[in-house]
């Protein structure tokens, strides 16, 4: 994003401190899992954090979603103190900021008809009628390449790749306004992994939805972000934008993590769009 615009979410010297026990049962002391993390992104923008196991990427994803205590710095959210929240976080800010996780089956009832953890996100904000939650459902469904009828399907009727369709079904059914996926591909074929990475760039293009992309995944990561963080063990070490962070990386870190890399991702997001305006010059529908 450039500079001197006003991002949607701005992380100030973030740290993130959790109680361990110590040798002794009863003795505790605080370890820090992240340090002074600063970061902004803006309205649209996917911002791609990346690191080893570890390094504290999904524990940044969860102060940003209020469900780690913030130990130090800001999170602002289009101007609002998240870190002045606490617990009892505002509705507007749960509806403004969601999530897509790694496993989408962890979070579904599996006695429930899929379509009901859509509507019950609508219902649980307070939004629309019974008939008109149906309706929105269905809207969101299409729009991630699901059907009216996968509304009744159970979770053990309906692949990975469909299930991932859901999760962020129920993320956008609410309109928000940033996504925070944390390794919401890892866990799928590269062929359905493809799909849904594209399915998330098509969204962002119709909607102006912001994500911070979370993955271990270099390839991914290059191929889905505007910008990029370098994390390790809970420092963010380089961040820049995409094709001059992999082209000429600064830190060392990011340069041993590219070069022990597999080949990433054909084409990015500026092959991306060049293939589909060269389509629409030739009459051919965008895939």
């Amino acid at each position: 994003m450039n500079d001197t615009a006003t991002p949607l979410l701005d992380v100030r010297d973030l740290c993130v401190r959790y109680e361990t026990s110590g040798a002794s049962s009863w003795r505790r002391h605080l370890t820090t899992v992240l340090r002074d993390v600063t970061f902004r992104i803006g309205a649209g923008e996917t911002y791609g954090l990346v690191g080893e196991s570890g390094s504290g990427k999904s524990t940044t994803g969860r102060a940003i979603l209020r469900l780690a205590d913030i130990g130090g710095g800001a999170i602002t959210f289009d101007g609002q103190d998240v870190a002045t929240m606490g617990r009892r976080t505002p509705l507007a800010y749960r509806r403004d900021v969601q999530a897509v996780y790694q496993d989408p089956g962890a979070s579904l009832n599996p006695r429930h008809h899929v379509g009901r953890a859509v509507t019950d996100a609508l219902r649980r904000h307070g939004l629309g009628s019974a008939a008109e939650r149906r309706a929105r459902a269905e809207e969101v469904f299409v729009q991630v390449g699901l059907t009216a009828d996968h509304l009744t399907r159970y979770p053990s009727e309906m692949s990975g790749g469909q299930l991932q369709r859901v999760a962020i079904a129920r993320a956008l059914v609410l309109n928000p306004r940033l996504i925070v996926c944390d390794e919401a591909v890892s866990a799928l074929d590269l062929s359905t992994q493809s799909q849904i990475i594209n399915l998330l760039m098509d969204v962002q293009e119709q909607t102006g939805v912001s994500y911070l992309f979370i993955t271990h995944d270099l390839g991914v990561v290059r191929h889905v972000s505007h910008r990029v963080g370098v994390l390790r063990a809970g420092e963010l070490v380089e961040q820049g934008e995409t094709k001059a962070l992999f082209e000429a990386p600064l830190h060392e870190y990011t340069r041993s993590l590219i070069a022990a890399s597999p080949a990433s991702h054909p084409q990015g997001r500026d092959e991306r769009r060049a293939a589909r305006q060269a389509r629409r010059r030739a009459g051919v529908g965008a895939a």
